[in-house]
């Protein structure tokens, strides 16, 4: 779900946007100039191995820490000259449920309130609003201490949204949950996006930022190596190809001329052509075949995945990567 751009040619308004963000701790460089622009109503996901720097970024834009250097804006406010119009304006959800074990749901999200200094009218409608709305009504009066992991993740995140944010930090936030709990997550975020909010996620789970991401940047040793959509970032990694199997071995022969580029493998009468994955070269693949008078026994279409890109992107895989690939990416 590409975001669109204004009509003018312009950017879309940005609810987050940063130049050269810096930070360091003593001689170790975390950030190395990060440029970011991310339009409102929509999710941007930040990924990047452990100690990339995604837990530093988020702290600096929630205003958490201060940057060495470089300029950050999170919903038209300047993080270091208005910080506190900057908290008014945003919520974090970090790696690890903030909540009160002792407290019941209701009472969590009160005490919330409270903090946000609601009066005491508004504060019961808002709980009892984001009780239902993340399903979490029927065990109002439970102690947190006793909810399952998908349970203490929909109440924190139901925290967050006590003083209606309108941009939201979610730090790895299903880290440690179901395959059930974590696609509940997810609804749960698109819920909030269609709704107007934007989020911010960093995570490693690559499936996720696949599924609810508008777009997608790779932060390795501190810098964005690659930003895009999840397909823009696929396709520009090597691998795609049609994988062609035969029955025949005369007819893998033919094959075998017809493509004399292909990868073979003789043990199981397969080629493997590179392509871009698309259906015009599908097309012109098999049009191929079918010019030769060559029947495969069957066809099947490998396209990069976001595992492939973030192997190729980061660590050891990055110096693996040929460097123009790097540099289209970013």
């Amino acid at each position: 779900m590409p975001t669109s751009r204004r009509g003018d040619g312009s950017q879309p308004s940005a609810a987050i946007s940063t130049t050269g963000l810096r930070k360091s701790y003593g001689d170790k460089t975390v950030l190395d100039g990060i440029d970011l622009h991310i339009p409102a109503g929509s999710v941007f996901a930040l990924l990047g191995p452990n100690g990339a720097g995604k837990t530093t970024t988020v702290q600096i834009l929630s205003t958490l820490i201060a940057a060495d250097g470089g300029q950050a804006q999170v919903a038209g406010h300047d993080v270091a000259t208005a910080p506190d119009r900057v908290r008014a304006a945003i919520g974090v959800t970090g790696q690890f449920a903030a909540l009160d074990d002792m407290l019941t749901a209701e009472e969590n999200l009160l005490l919330m309130a409270d903090l946000l200094r609601l009066g005491k009218s508004q504060g019961r409608s808002r709980a009892r609003a984001l009780l239902e709305r993340f399903e979490i009504a029927d065990v109002a009066d439970k102690r947190a201490a006793t909810f399952s992991g998908g349970m203490r993740r929909r109440l924190d995140l139901a925290m967050t949204l006590v003083g209606d944010p309108q941009v939201i930090f979610l730090d790895e936030p299903t880290t440690g949950l179901d395959p059930r709990s974590r696609r509940t997550m997810w609804e749960m975020v698109r819920s909030l996006v269609a709704g107007g909010t934007t989020v911010f996620l960093t995570t490693q789970y690559l499936e996720e930022a696949d599924q609810l991401a508008d777009r997608i940047a790779v932060l390795d040793g501190g810098r964005i190596v690659a930003e895009g959509t999840a397909e823009e970032l696929k396709a520009q990694i090597p691998g795609s190809h049609v994988r062609l199997r035969f029955t025949d071995p005369a007819e893998y022969e033919r094959a075998v001329e017809v493509f004399p580029g292909a990868a073979r493998d003789e043990e199981n009468l397969a080629l493997r052509v590179a392509g871009d994955g698309g259906l015009d070269a599908l097309r012109g693949l098999l049009d191929r075949l079918d010019g030769a008078g060559i029947r495969a026994a069957d066809f099947s279409v490998h396209t990069p995945d976001l595992d492939d890109v973030f192997l190729a992107l980061t660590g050891n895989g990055t110096a693996a990567t040929p460097l123009h690939v790097k540099e289209t990416l970013r």
